[in-house]
């Protein structure tokens, strides 16, 4: 979409200069392309970050390859589960789920890893070449320099070409014909090439692309939703199950109070009937004393 939008920006932008060529306006472009490949560092760091998302997929295939195993055994277990077991498995899985959209945003969304290292890869490379256009075009009085490797250039004369002025100046070399012949396949018309579109269907076409996203939006915005109802379930069940196991440990220490108040309730009569035949026996002990005569028959 923004390469169509481009394409229509640069027609525009062609059609201005050739509007005015009569005034002697100098395009100059450099093939951004050619220079990056023609850059050892750039080369080793761009192996670099492929063996890093490499390394990202193969890990977000195991996450993912993970979930469907955790799916596939809860729809063979179901028939033997609980709803609570049933419920607690689901949640898991889309805990699960959540861990992995997270991860596969955090490598390789608008602001993952692979794009800022990506963007930090080439930075130190196009500031040397910003630099070097900036300069080049205040010398030879340049009106525009445009990058032709994000064009499609129908014509370029070759001593406008600045790219090896470019990595000359940044005390690098390369292989010209290759970026000619890659220049040349660029320039050949192609039936597959997607067609020229006007600025009514461009807007059209970024309209259709927005309606994508707002849609994408809402769908995470009801796994929001679907996962903020869960979790309030789940902690009416975590205080439901406090709620039983506060009653069950208070009916037992209840039960153990009454069996213990029992039991000292036996233990005291039976003490008190210990006392009492204990009493009867010293009465008549003290009976007996008073009717026979000391030293008598």
């Amino acid at each position: 979409m923004k390469n169509k939008i481009l394409i229509i920006s640069v027609a525009a932008f062609f059609s201005l200069a050739f509007a005015k060529a009569q005034r002697g306006i100098r395009v100059g472009f450099v093939d951004m392309e050619f220079i990056l490949e023609s850059v050892p560092e750039y080369q080793e760091a761009s192996k670099q970050l492929e063996q890093k998302m490499q390394k990202w997929k193969m890990e977000i295939d195991k996450m993912a390859n993970e979930i469907s195993q955790m799916k596939a055994s809860l729809q063979n277990e179901k028939v033997l589960l609980t709803k609570e077991l049933i419920e607690e498995k689901e949640e898991d899985i889309a805990l699960k789920e959540q861990d992995l959209a997270v991860y596969q945003q955090k490598r390789f969304g608008a602001q993952g890893d692979f794009l800022l290292q990506k963007q930090q890869l080439i930075q130190p490379v196009q500031d040397q070449v910003f630099n070097e256009i900036q300069k080049i075009g205040s010398q030879k009085k340049y009106d525009y320099i445009i990058d032709s490797s994000e064009v499609a250039m129908l014509y370029s004369a070759e001593r406008h070409d600045l790219s090896d002025q470019i990595l000359r100046a940044i005390g690098r070399t390369g292989k010209k014909k290759a970026a000619v012949k890659r220049q040349a396949d660029r320039n050949i018309p192609d039936d597959k090439e997607e067609p020229y579109l006007s600025v009514k269907e461009a807007e059209q076409e970024e309209e259709k692309e927005q309606a994508k996203e707002d849609r994408k939006e809402e769908l995470q915005q009801a796994i929001s939703d679907r996962d903020a109802v869960r979790n309030q379930q789940r902690k009416q069940r975590d205080s439901i199950r406090a709620a039983k196991v506060a009653a069950y440990k208070e009916r037992r220490d209840k039960m153990t109070e009454d069996r213990n108040r029992r039991k000292d309730s036996i233990l005291e009569v039976r003490a008190a009937a210990r006392e009492k035949k204990q009493a009867e026996i010293d009465a008549r002990n003290a009976e007996n004393n008073k009717k026979t005569p000391p030293g008598g028959e």
